[in-house]
């Protein structure tokens, strides 16, 4: 065996590991934060997501013998950001949390409920994640303006790595984010330990309503049918009934102290099931063992990347996380308008959803998906 064999999928499930959690850790802080964790809470929910998709990561790869690539929900973390609080506070959160866990494991058990959300338009999903995002990615801009010695430096390094090594751009714009924390800011050294912090759960209909079945749509629709996609480019058959219990009791699991949601990963998922993790496909499952230890050892050094952000001044880590989801933003529009017929509807969605409204306690991405199905049903034209 080549040494080409042996150690291609462990380095690749490095890579997958460390490109995964430096391209959106921002992003699921900023998510917990805006939904009414303390500090302290949102660097509990970060070790805690860390841990649970490295676990069941392990299980599903070395069951299967398949590269099976798990990942926090970015597009579910910057849903939360996106949200203007949650009535009931954080407990509610947590029990919002609890209850897309919940959704997920029925998913796999009840296959009507499956085809339910593969029946919501993929421009409106697509239309709704867009709306999220964008203000979200607006925030570099912002930042720029207001702290321009501080960020362009970040913004200079992303957008020169995006032409020299892309895969390298969004984590090298991170590294001199928190290069600037350190030379700038106090980070007090109490927080830096790892810990966990749990919070009982507590459920209001505005908080299931509004951010339960948001969060469950946006990561079903944008993370594990686009996993399950991924994998099937490379041979690779995804156990889906399992793999949708394993994330779901992970994420019941990991919900009290602050794990807001796990799944199939997306994007990274092509980094150690296609060629990167070496010629022989069926090595390539290392990848994910390589992955999953990784994940436990960034684990630990969590919670002190957790207080350097805290420490960051205003608009710098905002500004780091907004260029993290330029990406997904583009594909999310792209995808959105590319039909003329459904592009009125897309479009109305989009705008809900970046409005940010709260109507009846209930957030905007809920309304966006309602707005959505409403205005396509009325100007839906035939092919």
């Amino acid at each position: 065996m080549s040494q080409e064999s042996t150690h291609g999928p462990v380095v690749a499930g490095v890579v997958t590991a460390v490109v995964g959690f430096s391209s959106s850790f921002v992003v699921v802080l900023a998510g917990l934060t805006a939904v009414g964790a303390s500090p302290a809470q949102a660097a509990s929910g970060l070790l805690t997501l860390l841990v649970t998709q490295a676990l069941g990561m392990l299980w599903l790869s070395v069951r299967h013998r398949t590269p099976l690539i798990l990942a926090w929900s970015t597009p579910g973390a910057a849903l939360l950001a996106s949200s203007a609080g949650v009535a009931g506070g954080w407990p509610a959160a947590v029990g919002a949390f609890v209850a897309t866990g919940v959704l997920v494991v029925l998913t796999g058990l009840v296959p009507r409920l499956g085809d339910l959300v593969a029946a919501i338009p993929q421009s409106l999903a697509r239309a709704m994640l867009a709306g999220v995002l964008l203000p979200l990615c607006v925030a570099p801009v912002t930042a720029l303006v207001d702290a321009p010695a501080a960020v362009a430096p970040v913004v200079l390094t992303w957008l020169v790595l995006l032409r020299l090594a892309p895969r390298w751009a969004v984590p090298a714009a991170l590294a001199v984010a928190l290069g600037i924390v350190l030379a700038t800011a106090h980070v007090p050294t109490d927080a830096l330990a790892p810990s966990l912090a749990w919070t009982t759960p507590h459920w209001t209909a505005s908080a299931l309503v509004g951010l339960a079945l948001p969060l469950y749509v946006v990561t079903m629709a944008s993370q594990n049918v686009p996993g399950v996609a991924v994998l099937g480019t490379y041979g690779y058959r995804v156990p889906w009934r399992e793999s949708l219990t394993v994330t779901g009791i992970g994420t019941i699991a990991g919900a009290p102290t602050g794990g807001h949601a796990i799944n199939l990963a997306a994007i990274s998922a092509a980094l150690a099931a296609g060629p990167a993790a070496g010629p022989d496909r069926a090595r390539r499952w290392v990848a994910a063992v390589s992955a999953s230890a990784t994940y436990l050892v960034l684990a630990v050094a969590s919670s002190a990347l957790a207080a350097m952000v805290a420490a960051a001044q205003d608009g710098l880590m905002q500004a780091a996380a907004g260029l993290a989801l330029l990406g997904t933003l583009g594909s999310a529009l792209a995808e959105a308008l590319a039909d003329p017929r459904e592009r009125e509807s897309a479009a109305a969605t989009l705008v809900v959803a970046a409005s940010g409204v709260t109507v009846l306690g209930i957030g905007a991405a809920f309304w966006a998906l309602v707005v959505g199905l409403v205005c396509r049903a009325v100007l839906r034209r035939p092919a």
